[in-house]
Parts: C-alpha cells; structure tokens; sequence
C-alpha cells in the first residue's frame, strides 16, 4: 500500500482561544476544502482549562476566578466533548483525518496506536483505561480514565483524548501531562496531584519535549503508512483562524503566536 502525505504543523505556542481555533479550523478544511490529515502538536500560553463542548453551565464556580503567576486562567471551550483539562506544563496532540472505519471506540483505538508505539520506544508502556461510573460525575477530565484514555503500569491516566466527528471527517486531540504545577492542579481541582506518572518522572530525570515529538511523529508515520510533511501555517491560514478565533472567544489575543521550535 503506497504512503499518504500527512501535513505536520511544527509545535505552536499560543492562547487556548487560538489553539481550539486551529483545530476547528483544519476540521473544517478537511472536510469542505480538500486540506490533507494532519497531525500537530501543541502548548498553551497563558495556562488555561479547556471544558467539554457542553460542560460549561456545569463548572465549578471557582474556576471563573483563578489566577496563577499573576495572570487569569483561561476558560476556553474545546469542540469536542469530555470534562476540564488543565493545560499547564502539558502537551497536546490533535489529529485530523478521515474514513476511519469502526465504532467510536474502535476509532480511538486505531488513531491513539501511535501514542502507545511512540511513548513504548521512550519506555513509557501505555494502555486503555477502564471506563468508570463515576466519570460523569467528576469536573475533572484526569480524576478518571475512560476506554478513550492511555494509563500507564501503574494505572495513573497519561493521556486524556476527545473526538468529535463530522460527516467521515474527525478531530481527536488530547493532552499529554507533563509537568503540571502540583498547587495550581490543587487550586483548580481541590484535590491533592496525582502520582507523578511514568511519562512526569522520564521528564524529570531528562526526557525532552523535542524527543516525544520526535518519537510521536516517527510512531504516526508507521502507524498510519503515512509520510509527514512539516508546513507551518500560512499568513492567509493566519487570517482565517484568527477570524474563527474572534467569532468564537473575542478575549483571544490579537498577534500571531510564533512557531516555536522544538524545545530540547
């Protein structure tokens, strides 16, 4: 079977606003405008808690007013569905694709393969949690693990994943813990941090976001046949997501956020 030209959009560095619009909008142009299946990944700045597509009217009233390092946290509305996700000191992957044969969940377990592969060669053993009955009933997207999420050998969720279809088209992105600040999660959780997970302790003792890319990207190759072109976004791409931002969350910023480069 002959390889599929994938786009890769180098690591970007930028509000919540911006990023949930970069993801909505290759969506869109996959699925209207003949835009290739791309992968990238992604940090937040300011730090900032995404809700589900339907979790706001059900957060904790507290979250309307943290602060931390002197700045809001953001609240931003993810496309896709699921409980609130911190993002401070994590990384966040999205894919966007097409044609993916299955059930929901047999989807996430093809698409989330190239996460298993690509943490196992870094010496992280990752596998699908057990859906919980009392996910439902948590603020929190990490307190729980769902069959849609990745848990390491000790049973402590790494990766915390969300899908929303449209049409044969799909966005999954997901957010990779790595370095969350324990005060700030018992802040926004009230709850002691977690463990630190196999993928929080190779970080400390030297595992490099360069080299999780590295390796994420070298997995999604092998495990969709496909061959992954680096193309960051263009100045018209620019334009357009900045106007889906604006429509969406008028609070995002106004200039662009650079590229930044892969981190060692």
């Amino acid at each position: 079977m002959s390889q599929v030209t994938w786009r890769l959009i180098p690591l970007l560095d930028a509000s919540g606003a911006v990023q949930m619009a970069i993801d909505a909008w290759l969506l869109d142009q996959h699925q209207h405008q003949g835009h290739p299946p791309t992968l990238r990944f992604y940090t937040w700045n300011p730090a900032a808690i995404s809700l589900g597509a339907s979790q706001r009217r059900q957060m904790p009233d507290h979250w309307q007013s943290l602060v931390w390092q002197g700045q809001p946290v953001e609240l931003v509305q993810r496309p896709t569905g699921g409980r609130g996700v911190l993002h401070q000191g994590d990384l966040t992957y999205a894919l966007v694709t097409s044609h993916i044969a299955g059930s929901r969940d047999q989807a996430y377990r093809f698409l989330c393969q190239f996460l298993i592969a690509g943490w196992a060669k870094l010496g992280v053993s990752l596998t699908f949690g057990q859906p919980g009955r009392d996910y439902g009933r948590s603020h929190n997207c990490f307190a729980l693990a769902t069959s849609a999420d990745l848990v390491d050998a000790q049973g402590i969720k790494v990766i915390g994943s969300a899908q929303l279809r449209r049409g044969s088209c799909l966005l999954q992105h997901g957010s990779m813990g790595l370095m969350t600040d324990a005060e700030l999660w018992q802040q926004v959780f009230q709850t002691p941090a977690r463990p630190a997970s196999q993928a929080q302790l190779a970080v400390r003792q030297g595992l490099t976001v360069s080299k999780i890319i590295e390796s994420l990207t070298q997995a999604a190759e092998d495990c969709f046949n496909c061959q992954l072109i680096a193309q960051p976004l263009t100045q018209q791409e620019w334009v357009e997501v900045y106007a889906l931002a604006q429509k969406n969350g008028p609070e995002c910023q106004s200039t662009e956020p650079s590229a930044v480069s892969v981190r060692s």
